[in-house]
């Protein structure tokens, strides 16, 4: 490739050096000299320009194949894309579906689980009411068997004293105090029993109210828009248990 930029600059040189034709722009050169450069230039040009001027004259073709070949490249990306979307939108569906199922059965389940605890707690309230009635009206009895049996040795200590002049006021004295503590033993016993059973009947309002507290927040949360299809998150879990 050297000798043919050598074989051009000698070619440049000569016509440069060249003789001028008078009242022309022409030059008298030697002709042997040029024929022998631009022999030389000629067997000095790589084969490698033929073969460009071949893919030259090819290059439609080229061209051509190389634009049906990306045409059919992006069909069937078009279509790999378009079974992709499918794919994704059938897996997406049966996710949705899925979650619903299982919301529902959360839903289903904290019903079931909150009309077993209205049941258990009403169960218990009747079980406490009938508890706290009896030990009423045992405590009752007892008050009321200690006052009678208090007012009888009073009655009775009273008759014995009565015999006995000197001791009679102080036999009175005693009777009524007997007779007061019996009064007020009972009413500390009724108190008690109302006390008792008042506090059984607010631990199982206590109970009643985180039931429903509890029913509500399930349902809130299946309502909410973290569990809605649209937010493409899964819901959460949750144990209702109280």
């Amino acid at each position: 490739m050297y000798r043919v930029f050598e074989a051009l600059d000698e070619l440049v040189t000569i016509v440069e050096e060249a003789r001028g034709v008078p009242m022309t722009a022409s030059c008298v050169v030697p002709r042997g000299d040029v024929l022998e450069l631009l022999d030389d230039v000629r067997d000095a040009l790589p084969a490698e320009i033929d073969d460009a001027q071949d893919v030259l004259d090819k290059r439609d073709d080229l061209i051509h194949a190389a634009r049906k070949e990306a045409g059919e490249t992006v069909a069937g990306a078009n279509a790999e894309a378009e079974r992709t979307i499918a794919e994704a939108t059938d897996e997406a569906e049966r996710i949705l579906a899925d979650a619903r199922a299982r919301a529902e059965q959360m839903l289903a389940d904290a019903h079931d689980q909150a009309d077993r605890t209205v049941a258990a707690g009403q169960a218990e309230y009747q079980n406490l009411t009938d508890r706290s009635r009896a030990e009423s009206e045992r405590m009752i009895q007892a008050g009321r068997d200690a006052y009678d049996r208090a007012i009888e040795d009073g009655r009775a200590e009273q008759a014995r004293l009565v015999a006995q002049t000197e001791v009679v006021q102080a036999a009175h004295a005693e009777s009524a105090r007997i007779v007061d503590e019996a009064h007020a033993e009972a009413d500390r016993q009724r108190a008690d029993c109302d006390a008792y059973v008042d506090g059984k009947l607010a631990e199982f309002s206590e109970l009643l109210a985180t039931t429903l507290r509890t029913v509500d927040s399930g349902r809130n949360h299946l309502r909410s828009p973290a569990n809605l299809p649209s937010s493409g998150g899964r819901p959460t879990l949750y144990d209702y248990q109280v």
